[in-house]
């Protein structure tokens, strides 16, 4: 049986299409706002959604992920919280892919197996948690496997030929690209640049390639789109919901996602003729 990851890109790859991936934090700016969000981004045109479970200390993230979790855990989120959005939105979208975003302290606090059990009763897909490289695959990632999780590994600009076999050795799902080096939301690549980096990593894997980090427009999205299997935005709709008041949040990320849903599809279209 398919996970609904690999449904996900199968289906983009049969319409000849990139994916958008949009990535929220949980509990941002509160729980019942971060619930509205969640439910329209599908209809708004995400194909994937990235959740992130809000930390104290998000090492990867820049000013704008890091001002999220925040707003977060002061409006009481937990892991159990996250857990249970994805529960209440699993009731009316059975489809969707839902990855949770993050780092392994709190799962470790909780428990590895409690936290599994829990995530796949919820109706959570895949994870990615940023803290772990592949040399600790033993403390989550093959559990999270066996428990039946897509485990979705980072590659950057930094990922050398030498170190590529280790990231890819049990990832899952897709493969998440870095198209810079540094924090998220600080600065933008070039899409010739990610264009070679997306053709060195599908030589070397079947699994999709999502790239990520620095994507802030449509006109950004549709660059990457017609280069790799996905585009993944966060930085720029968390800072539509940081400047938005809780009751317009979600209308205005649900605008947003729009328009880089948008310019995904028509990217390769554009192409063809």
């Amino acid at each position: 049986m398919m996970s609904r990851i690999e449904t996900r890109f199968k289906a983009l790859a049969a319409e000849g299409r990139a994916g958008l991936v949009t990535f929220v934090t949980a509990g941002d700016p509160d729980l019942a706002t971060s619930a509205a969000i969640l439910e329209a981004l599908p209809a708004a045109g995400a194909d994937v959604i990235e959740i992130g479970m809000p930390f104290t200390d998000p090492m990867a993230d820049g000013p704008a992920i890091q001002a999220s979790s925040r707003r977060a855990l002061e409006s009481g989120t937990t892991l159990a919280a996250t857990l249970a959005l994805v529960r209440n939105f699993r009731r009316k979208d059975d489809t969707t892919p839902i990855v949770l975003m993050g780092y392994y302290n709190p799962i470790y606090h909780r428990g590895v197996a409690d936290f599994l059990k829990a995530a796949v009763d919820a109706g959570v897909d895949g994870l990615i948690v940023v803290d772990l490289p592949p040399e600790e695959d033993d403390e989550l990632c093959l559990p999270a496997r066996e428990a039946g999780l897509d485990f979705i590994r980072l590659a950057t600009p930094t990922t050398d030929a030498a170190r590529l076999p280790a990231v890819l050795a049990n990832t899952s799902g897709f493969l998440y690209y870095v198209a810079i080096a540094g924090i998220t939301g600080t600065r933008s690549a070039a899409a010739a640049d990610v264009g070679q980096a997306v053709a060195r990593l599908k030589a070397a894997t079947p699994l999709p390639v999502a790239v990520g980090f620095g994507v802030r427009t449509p006109e950004q999205a549709a660059d990457i789109a017609r280069v790799a299997d996905a585009v993944v935005v966060g930085s720029a709709i968390v800072d539509i919901i940081a400047k938005s008041d809780a009751a317009a949040a979600p209308a205005a990320t649900s605008d947003f996602v729009k328009s880089l849903a948008s310019g995904v599809r028509q990217a390769r279209a554009e192409v063809a003729v």
